[in-house]
């Protein structure tokens, strides 16, 4: 396999969207001080996409951030001809948005309410559980957490469990 990053594409931003699954935020301080490095130093960094099936779009792995500056500031738009740097992958949607996290924790934080709707996906998609935490990198414990927020019921309503004890007039009895 060839590094992505050794075959940089410049795509016309008007065929790159972005992808509604990904978790991370970035505080508008951030996002001006991104917005300076992009003008002082172009882009250094590729947008990270996939390809669209049959269209000839691409959607968003990493780097939404960078391309929210080029389609708000015409500034950078100009500068770049509308062309956004970027490096391609080639990746099922359950493998994209893995990618995205993966691109995501390697630098920062997550918004906890957005990764949990993710492991939620892919619960519902038939990915198991051992695949989320190989792909993302998410240990037992905080999976756990993140279906426990999306709700108990739903994850645990196909198991039987043991009854602890039984509540009769108030009293508890074993």
């Amino acid at each position: 396999m060839t590094s992505p990053v050794l075959n940089i594409k410049r795509i016309p931003i008007e065929k790159i969207q972005s992808n509604t699954y990904n978790p991370n935020n970035v505080a508008p301080p951030e996002m001006k001080l991104l917005y300076r490095s992009i003008k002082e130093d172009g882009y250094t960094m590729p947008v990270v996409v996939c390809p669209i099936p049959d269209t000839d779009r691409y959607e968003i792995v990493d780097g939404f951030h960078r391309y929210t500056v080029m389609l708000t500031h015409k500034d950078i738009y100009k500068r770049e001809e509308g062309l956004l740097p970027c490096s391609i992958l080639i990746k099922k949607p359950e493998e994209r948005m893995a990618s995205t996290v993966r691109h995501n924790r390697a630098r920062g934080s997550h918004e906890i309410e957005s990764m949990t709707n993710l492991v939620s996906k892919w619960l519902k998609s038939g990915m198991s559980k051992a695949w989320i935490m190989k792909n993302v990198g998410m240990d037992a414990d905080e999976l756990l957490r993140h279906i426990q927020l999306d709700g108990l019921k739903e994850q645990y309503q196909d198991l039987e469990f043991s009854k602890s004890w039984e509540v009769e007039n108030d009293k508890i009895t074993k």
